[in-house]
């Protein structure tokens, strides 16, 4: 067992402003840090003999704040804004303990197979959101590629078309989601796109106290791919087996050169999960007993759910225990960590 010190709240930390859009003060949080450092006794990140990485899965406006497009409420409807008041609190409280945090933002343009955009029926028409694309639907002609968008996504109209077919049979025959088409979301350059202000501040103010700059990974621009993963596309192939994607190699060393992972953010059923399998297989293909290094923060993400329409909950608590069995750890953020981190 290791000696975790437990830091207070920062006074300007509020959790009634987690659910809310707001700018952060940078220039007056960095004097504050540097002061709470020095209060505190806080060291550079390069002093660490245990090195912890907090990893956050797309902790941005469009899946953690109520009026955005793709809310994570759980089945509390008030999931995302919960997970971030207790990720934000862990953070602040463990700042001598984490080393490094690295964030992966969803990232997304107007015309990609997943936007309503790219699909229309036989008059037109494009499908709503939330609309499941199977094969069926578009070996029938149901749905098909839209090919007004061919030249601007650099393609044709018979490639596009070509490529939504085997989308959807690849996607079947690796037993995945069937395609979803999503409202838009995570925009570049739109305030979606941007990490939860609550959550940036504690990252922001993580960074300054501990010298330690945070990892920005983006993901999900390429148009005829969904990329829910950290790690990887999912699909790597398209329909005349050139690459849409590959694994991010440098990602996957990156993260298994700390001593210990630590994984938060949304969603709990979709890219949580699927950027955890994606590491697992990476784990399994090195060393089984790397699983050993992660942790799981299961208070401090939250499934996909839709009331009367779709719940992602007991799908997600499969996974989870899927990880937990591959020896992965289920932890809660507010247990101390000195008693679940095992370095």
């Amino acid at each position: 067992m290791v000696f975790i010190q437990k830091h207070p709240l920062p006074p300007h930390f509020d959790p009634k402003k987690v659910g809310k859009l707001w700018r952060v003060p940078y220039q007056e949080r960095a004097n504050e840090a540097l002061q709470w450092a020095q209060k505190h006794n806080i060291t550079p990140a390069e002093e660490d003999k245990a090195k912890i990485l907090l990893v956050l899965i797309d902790v941005q406006n469009t899946f953690c704040l109520p009026d955005f497009e793709l809310f994570v409420g759980g089945r509390s409807g008030t999931a995302a804004i919960d997970d971030n008041r207790r990720l934000c609190q862990f953070i602040y409280q463990h700042l001598g303990a984490i080393t490094q945090i690295a964030l992966t933002m969803d990232t997304h343009y107007a015309f990609q197979i997943f936007h309503s955009s790219f699909l229309i029926d036989k008059n037109g028409n494009p499908p709503a959101p939330f609309t499941q694309i199977t094969v069926e639907d578009v070996e029938s002609g149901r749905w098909k590629f839209n090919p007004a968008v061919a030249s601007s996504l650099g393609t044709s109209a018979e490639y596009g078309q070509r490529q939504l077919l085997h989308y959807t049979k690849t996607l079947k025959q690796s037993g995945k989601y069937e395609l979803s088409i999503w409202p838009y979301h995570a925009m570049l350059g739109g305030v979606g796109h941007a990490i939860v202000p609550s959550v940036e501040e504690a990252v922001f103010f993580h960074a300054i106290c501990r010298n330690s700059q945070p990892r920005f990974e983006i993901k999900g621009q390429h148009p005829f791919t969904e990329h829910y993963s950290a790690f990887r596309p999912e699909v790597l192939t398209d329909a005349d087996n050139k690459p849409l994607g590959d694994k991010n190699q440098a990602f996957f060393d990156f993260m298994l050169s700390f001593d210990a992972i630590i994984f938060a953010g949304e969603a709990k059923s979709h890219c949580v999960s699927s950027s955890i399998d994606d590491l697992l297989d990476e784990i399994q293909s090195r060393d089984k007993q790397l699983a050993n290094k992660v942790y799981l923060l299961e208070d401090c993400t939250s499934p996909v759910v839709i009331p009367g329409a779709i719940d992602y909950t007991e799908a997600a608590n499969a996974a989870f225990k899927r990880f937990a069995d591959a020896g992965m750890h289920i932890v809660r953020s507010t247990d101390p960590m000195e008693t679940w981190l095992q370095v």
